[in-house]
């Protein structure tokens, strides 16, 4: 174990209160893959999620963040993930679950939360639970965002993971508020009068570090998984609101080989479309810079719903795309030299 530091900033004592910057640096040094990867599983195997899926690896690797002596009430708003983990009366999830509503995971846990605060004040509870809640993209950027705002703001002791595929996959790949722009959806339909959605996909996590949450992050499956692990950990055991936005591919809605899972969630990090970074206690901090930056296009090439943008004629949009992925991406390292 590192021996902890602290400052004397707000937050961080020698009581073992660490303040955001000293939290950060002291889960870096003590992360130890194997010991990670050896905690027992709280999603258990048979579910029925795709072959090639994100949102169970997500899943899998934020509930190993949790420490073994602790429990959790796991929220789900209706999607993928729930449909395919959870049939009545049973679930793939070891701790406790809830179904909830699309437009209502936020509201759910933050009112369990509250709950689990007032009994456990009267002592009527000993153990200690954690409270994390899933939801894909369409249930978080779209119809699930008031609930979500309001359980930022009002900064309930709980963390909120958006599993983001880029499209509302659980009813035929429509899309949503976090479909990239250009993208081929069955709502935005790539063809001789369309180039696919028109729209640049909305920065939630942006949106969400400025609701003065205590840690907000932006990752994805990279390596040993060091980042969303690490990530994951800050989020549930920093106290107060958290946010984590994974980017979690779709086979099906992506259009790529299953084995590709990995090679894709590294091409949108080395092309600067899905930085990582974090917010704690409102610094913003770049978790990786490419050595090579690489051109976005390779991230988009192994995925059929941007193959219109590789036919002649299209080169523009390919420029155009680029142009974006470089203007958000200074803007961020900007935003994190401040």
């Amino acid at each position: 174990m590192v021996q902890q530091t602290y400052c004397n900033t707000y937050g961080c004592d020698t009581a073992g209160k660490l303040c955001g910057v000293h939290r950060k640096e002291n889960m870096e040094n003590t992360y130890n893959f194997k010991e990670i990867m050896s905690k027992e599983e709280r999603l258990a195997p048979g579910h029925r999620m795709c072959a090639g899926c994100g949102g169970t690896v997500t899943v899998r690797a934020v509930l190993r963040a949790l420490h073994p002596e602790d429990k959790a009430v796991i929220g789900n708003a209706t999607g993928c993930l729930e449909v395919s983990s959870f049939m009545y009366p049973f679930t793939a999830y070891e701790d406790s679950y809830i179904h909830n509503a699309f437009e209502n995971a936020g509201a759910t846990l933050s009112g369990v939360e509250t709950a689990y605060r007032v009994l456990k004040k009267k002592g009527k509870i000993d153990d200690t639970f954690k409270f994390i809640t899933f939801g894909g993209d369409g249930g978080t950027y779209d119809i699930g965002f008031q609930s979500l705002s309001g359980a930022m703001e009002r900064g309930h002791d709980m963390v909120y993971v958006c599993y983001d595929n880029g499209a509302y996959m659980n009813t035929g790949t429509q899309r949503s508020s976090a479909t990239p722009q250009y993208a081929d959806t069955t709502t935005t339909p790539a063809g001789k009068v369309s180039n696919g959605k028109v729209q640049v996909r909305k920065d939630l996590t942006a949106i969400m570090a400025e609701h003065h949450i205590p840690y907000a992050a932006q990752t994805t499956f990279t390596s040993n998984f060091k980042d969303i692990h690490t990530k994951a950990e800050r989020a549930i055991y920093t106290p107060g609101a958290a946010f984590l936005n994974v980017m979690s591919p779709c086979p099906r809605g992506w259009g790529y080989d299953s084995s590709e899972l990995m090679t894709i969630c590294k091409l949108a990090v080395d092309t600067c479309y899905w930085p990582l970074y974090e917010v704690i206690d409102g610094k913003w901090m770049l978790n990786y810079v490419p050595k090579k930056k690489l051109p976005v296009e390779d991230f988009l090439r192994l995925q059929k719903r941007f193959k219109h943008l590789f036919k002649p004629g299209n080169e523009e949009l390919l420029a155009q795309f680029q142009a974006e992925v470089d203007k958000q991406w200074e803007a961020l390292r900007r935003r994190c030299e401040a």
